[in-house]
């Protein structure tokens, strides 16, 4: 089962910092949080304050790429305002 870890800002929204999924691929991860809705937009694009990283590789161009079933996933989420 790969690993996903969230930031401290998701954590309380999604009752936890880390979970264990059965996922294809790191998208399909993704989707499967109680987050995913705060992750993606309503095109399923990823929102651009929010940054993934598989095994600390820069994962957002390869959502749709394999995900090792040992894989640990680190979501990063920026901080911007005024």
């Amino acid at each position: 089962m790969a690993v996903v870890l969230l930031p401290s800002q998701l954590q309380n929204e999604a009752g936890g910092r880390r979970f264990e999924v059965e996922a294809g691929t790191t998208r399909a991860a993704l989707a499967a949080l109680p987050v995913a809705d705060l992750l993606f937009d309503e095109r399923g694009t990823l929102r651009p304050l929010v940054h993934v990283f598989v095994d600390g590789v820069d994962a957002r161009g390869g959502l749709d790429d394999a995900l090792p079933a040992d894989a640990t996933v680190r979501v990063i989420a920026a901080i911007a305002g005024g």
